[in-house]
């Protein structure tokens, strides 16, 4: 919802507040590894239940996940490889991210929030795979409520304010529904394409 709204926009803040990412050519690729490595560090400071800590260290990751796609652009080397290394690592990330949550809950016996979490992994997985599946066959899928940037600004707020189980709440319902508009959304879009062909056969072929 937010990138659909504002991600017109983060080009422009991005030159503003850093302006030195554009001072020489840097390679988008390796701040996009860079970014999946914080999240890996994040997710193990989770994991150990320093909580502040790993939100702070996610806080730091999203810097590397909102200037790359910037940069690539700014210095015009944009690569379809760099496109899918971009979305695999964010994949990456979410899912170490939860697992570390999940893994402190776990450990400390706390089986409502482990399976609570769990859930939420799961959502988010079938969220990003949804959006991949179906944009086989559409141009776009809108993105739904909690896209990644609700996701991930839910928990860095969530463990820096020591309200990391009512955030896990909220994310249990608001990736349900979020998974259900991209089910709701791909099935109207794709019987609209499937009506197409039927009656237009020669442009299917």
């Amino acid at each position: 919802m937010i990138k659909e709204r504002w991600g017109h926009r983060v080009d422009g803040v991005v030159h503003t507040l850093f302006p030195f990412l554009f001072l020489r050519p840097i390679n988008p690729d390796w701040l996009t590894v860079c970014g999946a490595v914080v999240s890996v560090g994040a997710g193990i400071a989770f994991s150990q239940g320093e909580f502040l800590l790993g939100g702070l260290v996610m806080f730091a990751g999203g810097f590397f996940d909102l200037v790359d796609g910037v940069v690539a652009r700014h210095f015009k080397v944009s690569t379809t490889f760099g496109g899918f290394l971009d979305s695999t690592l964010d994949r990456l990330a979410d899912m170490v991210v939860l697992l570390g949550i999940l893994i402190f809950y776990s450990a400390a016996g706390q089986q409502f929030f482990a399976a609570l979490t769990a859930y939420v992994l799961v959502c988010t997985v079938l969220i990003s795979y949804s959006k991949a599946r179906a944009e086989l066959h559409l141009s776009r899928l809108p993105g739904g409520m909690f896209e990644r940037g609700e996701r991930m600004g839910l928990l860095v707020i969530g463990a820096v304010f020591g309200v990391i189980e009512p955030v896990l709440c909220l994310l249990a319902v608001g990736t349900t529904y979020t998974f259900a508009q991209r089910l709701v959304a791909a099935q109207r879009e794709m019987a609209l394409l499937d009506g197409a062909r039927v009656a237009n056969p020669t442009e299917a072929l």
